[in-house]
């Protein structure tokens, strides 16, 4: 199983002074970096084949896997356009995304359980969703809409007829079987030639939802303690009301 953490934002939600702007995968939590706690995370569920697809400030990123020491050392792939759309990143990892073996497509900005990690790694090759039925109404949150026990929509804004029996937030992570990596790629594919890459790639991930070309499970993560950090106070949230909930790992203060 492979990894790939996408890290290449700037994150400009996080309001961070100029000069003291991180890539968010950097913030820290209990004396840990996001990134370190994602490749904890990963090693823990039995992971180590891991790319990182970085684009801003990306030098910071590669000091940090330096001061960590970590083996094996992640994959980098740079995206020179990261101030474009996120299907752009994950364009540049094509070749990670459809190299064989089911491939775990993560957001870099979350910190979250490893009951998480578990829900996404478990059982044989799969296309996976994570969905948490607990959040807060609103444009911001990526919903997961689910009939008949499979996901049938994944958007921010969803149309007023849209009839399902079960909604949540979605997760950021997501998982592919070796034929679902590949045409999720084809997707992402078209997107860049469509507009150069604009888009996030959560709609790729939407159309091959919707296409129904392959099966899709919703897995529901509700209750294990998570956060994707994009605005200031998410920064608080997280350090205040997710950090105390999570299993501790090695190295925490």
């Amino acid at each position: 199983m492979r990894a790939i953490i996408l890290a290449a934002g700037r994150g400009m939600r996080l309001q961070q002074a100029e000069e003291d702007q991180l890539p968010k995968c950097l913030l820290r939590f209990g004396g840990m970096s996001l990134l370190e706690r994602h490749l904890n995370l990963l090693k823990a569920v039995g992971v180590d084949d891991v790319v990182l697809a970085l684009g801003f400030r990306h030098e910071l990123v590669e000091a940090e896997l330096d001061r960590l020491g970590w083996q094996p050392r992640p994959e980098i792939v740079l995206n020179p356009g990261f101030e474009l759309g996120s299907v752009l990143t994950v364009h540049t990892v094509a070749d990670a995304i459809t190299g064989g073996r089911d491939v775990l497509l993560m957001d870099a900005d979350v910190l979250y359980d490893i009951r998480i990690a578990h829900a996404l790694t478990a059982g044989a090759p799969v296309n996976r969703v994570l969905m948490d039925r607990d959040f807060e109404p609103g444009d911001e949150p990526v919903k997961v809409c689910v009939r008949d026990g499979v996901p049938i929509e994944l958007r921010k804004q969803l149309a007023g007829d849209l009839q399902f029996d079960a909604i949540g937030e979605s997760v950021g992570f997501f998982r592919f079987d070796e034929p679902g990596a590949r045409r999720l790629a084809e997707l992402v594919q078209g997107y860049v030639a469509l507009d150069g890459g604009t888009k996030p790639h959560e709609e790729a991930v939407r159309d091959l939802i919707r296409e129904r070309t392959q099966i899709i499970e919703v897995s529901d993560v509700t209750g294990a303690p998570w956060i994707e950090i994009d605005f200031p106070n998410d920064v608080a949230r997280a350090a205040h009301d997710v950090l105390p909930l999570l299993q501790p790992l090695t190295g925490e203060e």
